[in-house]
Order: C-alpha cells, then structure tokens, then sequence
C-alpha cells in the first residue's frame, strides 16, 4: 500500500505530462520558457488572485514574500509553532524573531483568539499555516492584522484547492504561498512553489528578487535568490492540472469515507463548516502513538507523523524565537498520526485501514 500513490496518478496524466514535456524539449527554453506564464495565468484564475508568481519550491515563496515585505534583522514575524520546519526557517533566515502562538486544538491551525497579544511595535507579518489541507481562520486573523495594519502571508503549502468561505487558499490574504512538491494536492515532480497577490507591486517585488534582485537584464535594484520556477516542472504542473479539480472532490470523498468509520473510534480531523479541506494529509489524534503505528507497520499499513517535535523545541531555534506556554501545540506533536491520503486510495483499501485500527483498539481494550 502506497502513503501517497504517485504512480497511479501518473499513469491517469500520462499522455499529457509526457506531451508537454516533449514540447519544452523541442522549443528548449528550459528557464522561464512560456510554460511558466501559461501556469502563472491559469493558477492565477483559479484561485481568483491579480497576480502568481512562480517559484523554486514552497520553502522560497515564504522566503520571497517575506523579502518583499522586508522582514529583516530585528523584525518579528507571528506564526504557528506545529508546522514543518520551512516555515520558521525562512523567518530566522532573514534575520527576524518567529513569534509563535498557540493552536486550535481540533483545527490544528493558528488560534486567532489568542493573536492579537502577540503582536508587538516590531511585529512585521503575521504567518498562518493552512494545515494537513484546511485554511486557518483567514477572516479573525485578517481584521485584526489590519486594525495594526500588519500584512498576511499565507502558507499554504498544504493548501492548494481548499476553499474558506466560498474562497480559495492563496487569494485569502495579502500574499499566499504554495508548494508543488511531489506529494503535495497539485504536485510536480521535483521541487516547486508559487506566490499570489492582488498586490501588483509587490508581485513586481517578488518576481524581482526570484531572479537575484534583477529590474532588467544585469540591473539588480534589490538583493535576491534564485528562485526561479524549471520550465520543465511548469509543463508538468499544466499536465496535472488538467485533472486537479477531479482529484480534489476524490480526496473530499476519501476524507469522508474515513471519518464516517472512524469518528467512534479516534479523533478525527475536524472541518470547520465554512472549509472545505483538500487533506493534504489525513491526520487523527490517538493514544499510544508508538504503538498504533508499528501495528499497522506490522500490516503493511504505512504511516507518518506531521509533527513530532513542534518548531519552538527545535535545536535550531533555540534562542531565536519568543513564546509564551504553548500546550496544545506540544500535545499534538505527541499524538497526531497520518494515515495513507492520496485521490486513487479506493473503499478496499480503506477498509483494510480502518479493520487495522479497530483491531488495535480492541486489543487495547
């Protein structure tokens, strides 16, 4: 059993990833070639933003949003502590304090009722992680961002496809940042990222400094990186996209069917009413941890544990991050477990997940 099973849907966009890559390599305009563009605009459309930006990987969109709003040396930038690594990374990358704060405990996303305390005269941006697939509360945390006049960055690198509200992840704050790695919702097959904002001058900034800070050709006006998107990877993100929209709703329904079983047995992921989750990851909460995920190890069930060490206890950031008490963050990292997540996961196989982890439980029992 596959955690993520790229090779069936490989095998669903063949004729036309393998189309479009021949087509970068007839016209061999491997940087920043056309494909880019035609990505650019059909991305943009559909999340309903002026303006994407295509980039590296989803670690240098944060890192690229963050410059062009100017995050530097002695700014904070407020965001969640139970995320992967990348999105405290970029923050401590460019000099500035992550302030985190805690999450929701059924959500797993940034608690906005617990924000507004955080911010302080050098808070620079505020971050919130759209995770395991479902938006943070965009609308609780935008207003109290504009009442201190502080922009938003979304990460949505888990994100692509969710909605909140009847909106898209990406075009709910004022920049939103995604990832294309390959097992991401919409994946490419290498590394991979975007940004989008209706701002167009800081689209201007950021397509800037993802190709060294260039105006024009050998005028650099600002300091970049390389961040530029493979023109090989925009091809086959077009290819997949063409059946993207048919995936998410396969995913809503592999989402369901799982919580449908087992609600009665562990906690389940909970969906706020006004989401819509593209279950980046199908995550539960269970006791034991160790122990439920070497019985279905024992099955050939695979698993995976996003988070086991929230961002705050990093070796990494000791010393360079400010918190106050963070529980609900720490007991997640000690009790979430992922089980297989992907659209080609069929009932069969689902049933075999589910008979795995009740017969656990009943062993426990």
């Amino acid at each position: 059993m596959e955690f993520v099973d790229l090779k069936t849907q490989y095998a669903s966009a063949k004729a036309s990833v393998q189309a479009r890559i021949n087509t970068v390599l007839e016209h061999g305009r491997y940087i920043l070639g056309p494909e880019v563009g035609e990505l650019e605009q059909k991305l943009a459309e559909y999340v309903g933003a002026g303006q994407c930006i295509g980039v590296s990987s989803g670690t240098d969109a944060l890192q690229i949003a963050l410059m062009a709003l100017g995050v530097a040396s002695g700014d904070e930038v407020i965001t969640t502590p139970f995320s992967f690594v990348a999105t405290v990374e970029t923050i401590a990358l460019l000099g500035a304090t992550p302030v985190f704060v805690d999450i929701d405990p059924d959500t797993y996303n940034l608690d906005p009722d617990l924000l507004e305390k955080a911010i302080t005269p050098r808070t620079k941006v505020i971050m919130p992680v759209s995770l395991y697939g479902q938006c943070a509360d965009f609308d609780a945390i935008n207003e109290i961002a504009d009442k201190h006049g502080i922009p938003v960055v979304e990460d949505a690198c888990q994100s692509f496809g969710a909605t909140y509200k009847g909106r898209r992840s990406c075009g709910i704050s004022s920049i939103g940042c995604t990832s294309f790695f390959p097992s991401k919702p919409l994946g490419g097959y290498g590394d991979g990222g975007a940004c989008f904002t209706n701002d167009e001058a800081l689209a201007q900034k950021m397509r800037s400094i993802r190709a060294h800070g260039q105006e024009r050709r050998y005028v650099h006006t600002t300091l970049g990186l390389n961040g530029r998107l493979d023109t090989l990877q925009a091809a086959i993100l077009l290819a997949k996209f063409e059946i993207f929209p048919q995936e998410v709703e396969l995913r809503a329904a592999v989402g369901r069917r799982y919580s449908e079983q087992l609600s009665d047995l562990v906690k389940v992921p909970h969906i706020e009413s006004f989401n819509n989750s593209v279950f980046a990851q199908y995550t539960i909460s269970v006791e034991n941890r160790d122990v439920v995920k070497q019985a279905l190890n024992d099955k050939g069930i695979p698993t995976a544990v996003h988070y086991p060490m929230p961002l705050h206890l990093q070796p990494a950031f000791n010393g360079l991050c400010r918190y106050q008490e963070l529980p609900n963050a720490e007991f997640a990292a000690e009790h979430v477990i992922s089980l297989p997540m992907h659209p080609y996961l069929d009932a069969e196989q689902q049933d075999q997940i589910v008979d795995a982890l009740q017969f656990v439980f009943n062993q426990e029992s």
